[in-house]
């Protein structure tokens, strides 16, 4: 008798609850329909009214927990699967973008995304230069397919070298063809009126009388055997009028609105600066100068007046004023400038200028060499105006107060004899030994009286006495003090 076969063991599984969202047959396929997971969570439906709620107390739910309805365990088991149903729903992933929107990204995700842009970098520069060499040539047959005009044309541009200029003249020029296809409109002609025919005809005419009601005497004091030409005397008057009219518009520049505007612009600009430092004397200048550009000489003089008075001891203030004031008036601004300035040598200068005679302006010269006796400038200027005597006499009190200017000492020596000469260019070494022009000049004059033989010495003693003083000697200035000695008539120096 063969022995009873035990039961086989139910597999336990079965009897289990299964897991949430369980779909038999989903795992390997087994599914043709699509579920929640698919799509999405739906839509929040809306708040509806209860209608048991006028029925009295709503019985307990069966199957749900007292105390707790149904939409509370809902919401509890959304938060703990990770997803809000009122998310957006995601093409790409799907449902599952909300299921890691809670987790941290930690070292270990963060080496994962680097080794995956790694193998995607790997897997790009695998089949870049099949890609590039495919898009190369894709490039090469559409420019093959759509070539450029300056392509096109390129073999005829080359043959362009070969016309001739008589070829390149032969070409006709473009014109406008599109008038060929315009319509001509109706042309009308109308007739000129009589009026102006008439009145061109007068303005043409030769009239040889005048009208009796123009003059008192009606014409009778006109004699008889005269017959002028009115036209002629008409036309005369009105080529005056333009001349006088020419002569009016080139002594008064007509302004622009701009400019206007400009001028405002500046006067309010400049009003400013000597307001806000009236010591200082170019704010003074501009201003005057801004008026008399606008044509208001008056006010170009009063400001200059003011410039004069808040800064006296600024020589430019005074010869500004000078120049504005009226020609009879500048000796004097001047002599007030010279009086607030003592030791101004252009304010000197310019009084100078304003002298019509010699003896005046030397007399004036002499005075600014009282306050300044040292100034080189002023003594050239009284030299110039003087005689050969007094230039003389001029020059010796110009060495004394001016010893180191070697051009006031060689001007002395070429006005002095030949012994006083050389006793001036002695005493001009003696201050001034290492000016190679005084070695030059004596030569010059020995050269002069005929002593040729003296040249070279002096030459050679001069040479040794500037290297003793320390003094460079340039090859360059010595040949250019050589050439202007030839020119001058001095071979042998």
């Amino acid at each position: 008798m063969q022995a009873p076969v035990a039961p086989k063991n139910r597999l336990e599984f079965l009897n289990t609850r299964p897991p949430p969202n369980y779909v038999a047959g989903l795992g390997r396929g087994a599914t043709g329909f699509t579920t929640r997971s698919d799509i999405g969570p739906a839509r929040a439906a809306p708040d509806l009214p209860d209608r048991s709620a006028g029925a009295g107390a709503p019985a307990g739910t069966s199957g749900v927990g007292r105390g707790r309805g149904k939409d509370e365990e809902e919401e509890e088991e959304a938060e703990d699967k990770g997803y809000d149903e009122n998310q957006k729903f995601d093409e790409f992933e799907g449902n599952d973008v909300g299921l890691f929107a809670s987790a941290e990204y930690d070292e270990e995700d963060k080496e994962a995304d680097a080794v995956w842009d790694e193998i995607d970098k790997r897997m790009d520069s695998r089949r870049k230069d099949r890609r590039e060499a495919r898009l190369k040539e894709e490039i090469e047959k559409y420019r093959a397919s759509n070539p450029k005009i300056t392509e096109q044309f390129a073999d005829l541009k080359r043959k362009l070298v070969t016309l001739s200029a008589a070829e390149w003249d032969s070409i006709p020029e473009i014109g406008d063809y599109s008038l060929r296809n315009k319509k001509k409109r109706f042309e009308s002609f109308v007739p000129v009126p009589d009026t102006l025919l008439e009145k061109a005809r007068q303005e043409k005419e030769h009239v040889t009388a005048l009208d009796p009601k123009s003059r008192a005497v009606g014409g009778t004091e006109t004699p008889w055997a005269q017959t002028p030409d009115l036209t002629a005397v008409g036309e005369g008057r009105g080529t005056v009028l333009s001349l006088k009219l020419d002569r009016l518009s080139d002594s008064y520049e007509i302004t622009s609105d701009a400019e206007i505007s400009d001028i405002k612009k500046a006067r309010l600009l400049l009003k400013s600066v000597i307001q806000t430092n009236p010591k200082h004397p170019p704010g003074w200048i501009a201003a005057a100068r801004l008026e008399e550009v606008a044509g208001k000489i008056p006010t170009a003089r009063e400001l200059i007046k003011r410039g004069c008075e808040e800064c006296p001891k600024n020589e430019d203030v005074w010869i500004e004023a000078c120049r504005l004031a009226n020609p009879d008036e500048a000796k004097a601004v001047i002599a007030r400038g010279v009086k607030a300035i003592p030791n101004s040598v252009k304010l000197w200068m310019h009084a100078a200028k304003l002298e019509h005679d010699d003896a005046n302006k030397s007399r004036v010269l002499r005075k600014g060499l009282e306050n300044i006796p040292d100034s080189v400038r002023l003594w050239k200027a009284v030299v110039e105006l003087a005689n050969e005597d007094d230039a003389k006499l001029l020059l010796q009190r110009a060495v004394e107060c001016c010893p180191l200017h070697v051009e006031l000492w060689l001007a002395l020596a070429r006005l002095e004899k030949y012994d006083a000469a050389k006793k001036v260019l002695n005493k001009a070494r003696e201050k001034l030994p290492k000016e190679p022009a005084i070695w030059i000049t004596a030569a010059k004059l020995e050269e002069a009286f005929g002593n040729t033989s003296m040249v070279g010495k002096i030459i050679e003693r001069g040479i040794r006495a500037l290297q003793r003083e320390g003094v460079e000697i340039d090859r360059e200035a010595w040949m250019k003090e050589a050439e202007a000695a030839e020119r001058a008539g001095s071979v042998a120096t």
